[in-house]
């Protein structure tokens, strides 16, 4: 054991060659998704086992400095060993969270919407802004976003949009985000500088690759409508009848992909999508039907309040679930977040 037990390298290590020799194996490239996959987990494994060996050697190296000043004080190597200590937190802090995230899903991609509630232009402002915030934390990350379906707000902002975000651990780290977002600001829209409230909903739910889930749907469940693509999109993106809706008509699901050009390309990504969400929905019934065996009652808090920004009458983010704050809410806006998503992760409360 090369790093210490705590973060398991060990397995991570015997994981690591067996990837590897998958890898190697004729024929590893033939299937496109499979080999993603396997690449995907082998360089988070590897990120996790460099994060390890650069942690441990910046400790070895600081524990010399502090037997050097033992022996004799030296102002500089004090220096440098304060410096060292907010980046060593900050590193062991990141390390925990892969710790934390082993749930059944938490290594996977992520679905996220993202819709204003009521309050007209305001909230659809709003709920453009929540959709920068978490575009520019999923780039920060090196997450790829794909963008299926984007609303444009009548005045401004958009009425609705939905993203799959393809990266490992994408929905461990985004599940914690899944609730309703408060906004507190003068509003830009009003000509009497008024202060006003906001809400927008934030859902999130695990992407499930086609190897990964076995749903079957009857063709009779479904309803299919095509039309004319609209929005964010590439050169002709208007000019064809490619968009395409799915009503999955006994649990009312709707989802509407539009991103591609094809309409083809466009009806198989959204029926993935379909499938992930119905497979979700059938886990949230397993899960309904265990706790109610189990005698287990848990507070339900969907729609409800999960954190506050509030621009005006002073500066604040706040997270009411852990009550972390901060007073830089153009930094969280930006796409700052991890300072809640850790703290949640750290309690286990997301939903």
């Amino acid at each position: 054991m090369i790093y210490g037990g705590y973060f398991e390298p060990d397995s991570k290590l015997k994981r690591k060659a067996e990837l590897e020799e998958l890898m190697n194996n004729p024929g590893f490239w033939d299937d496109k998704k499979s080999s993603e996959s396997v690449i995907s987990e082998l360089n988070s494994i590897k990120s996790v086992l460099d994060d390890c060996s650069n942690l441990k050697n910046k400790i070895d190296s600081d524990i010399e400095l502090i037997n050097i000043l033992s022996d004799s004080f030296d102002e500089e190597i004090m220096n440098l060993i304060n410096d060292d200590v907010d980046s060593i937190d900050s590193s062991l802090s990141s390390l925990e969270n892969i710790l934390v995230l082993n749930g059944p899903y938490d290594k996977g991609g992520a679905i996220l919407e993202i819709h204003p509630g009521a309050g007209g232009t305001e909230s659809c402002d709003w709920a453009n802004m929540l959709y920068r915030m978490y575009t520019r934390w999923c780039s920060d990350k090196g997450y790829k976003v794909e963008v299926i379906d984007y609303q444009d707000g009548e005045v401004a902002g958009l009425k609705s949009v939905s993203m799959i975000v393809h990266g490992m651990y994408a929905y461990g780290y985004l599940k914690c985000e899944k609730g309703v977002h408060r906004l507190i600001r003068i509003s830009p829209f009003d000509s009497g500088a008024r202060r006003h409230t906001s809400f927008a909903s934030v859902d999130v739910m695990p992407f499930f690759e086609d190897n990964d889930i076995n749903v079957e749907i009857n063709p009779n469940d479904i309803r299919i409508d095509i039309f004319r693509s609209s929005g964010n999109g590439g050169q002709g993106v208007n000019t064809t009848d490619s968009a395409v809706r799915i009503l999955h008509i006994p649990t009312k699901i709707m989802v509407t992909c539009q991103d591609e050009r094809s309409q083809i390309m466009n009806k198989e990504k959204a029926m993935r999508v379909l499938k992930s969400k119905l497979y979700q929905l059938e886990l949230e019934k397993r899960d309904a039907e265990l706790k109610k065996i189990q005698g287990v009652q848990k507070e339900i808090n969907f729609g409800s309040q999960i954190r506050s920004y509030i621009m005006h009458p002073y500066s604040m983010v706040k997270d009411h679930r852990t009550n972390t704050e901060t007073s830089n809410v153009n930094k969280v806006l930006d796409g700052d977040i991890d300072l809640f998503i850790n703290d949640c992760l750290k309690g286990d409360i997301h939903g």
